[in-house]
């Protein structure tokens, strides 16, 4: 039986998720003073990033069940880490907003997650690491079936003069 010479494609998801999962674990370490979990710093991220988000939304970004963002919002509104806040045109509808003391973590975690990106590129020269993320870009435009993205991937010029 002849061996299949390949470009290293047919590992491709699999490498995804370990670079993903070792860069939130080394994350994960660094930031542990906090005492967010990492649901919640995603949570937080999102707030931070998207003040007056809806509640249900959030569900939607982080992929979870609407329950389980709740919980979540729960336990992050007793820490003093968001507020919620009633719609002004649906009362039923509550929107999360950062309190200071979110904002301010996220300015100090910012720091840490580059220099966790600092450490997940080295060795990589400039042109690489452009074109690496250039390439995850790509990855991300091409499956993402028109659905707004959290990276807001800009699309070739190939794909945009189609």
């Amino acid at each position: 039986m002849a061996l299949m010479v390949t470009d290293g494609t047919d590992r491709l998801g699999f490498l995804l998720h370990d670079a993903a999962r070792l860069m939130r674990r080394r994350f994960e370490a660094r930031a542990s003073g906090y005492g967010l979990s990492s649901a919640q710093w995603r949570l937080l991220v999102r707030v931070v990033k998207e003040a007056g988000v809806a509640q249900a939304r959030l569900a939607e970004l982080l992929e979870i069940e609407p329950i389980s963002v709740s919980r979540l919002i729960d336990r992050m509104e007793e820490g003093g880490w968001i507020e919620r806040r009633p719609d002004a045109s649906d009362r039923r509808v509550r929107m999360i907003f950062p309190t200071a003391r979110a904002s301010e973590a996220y300015a100090q975690v910012k720091s840490l997650a580059g220099e966790v990106y600092a450490t997940a590129l080295e060795g990589l020269l400039p042109e690489e690491r452009r074109m690496l993320v250039k390439g995850l870009l790509a990855v991300i435009e091409n499956l993402s079936d028109g659905e707004a993205s959290s990276c807001h991937p800009v699309k070739t010029a190939e794909k945009a003069a189609s």
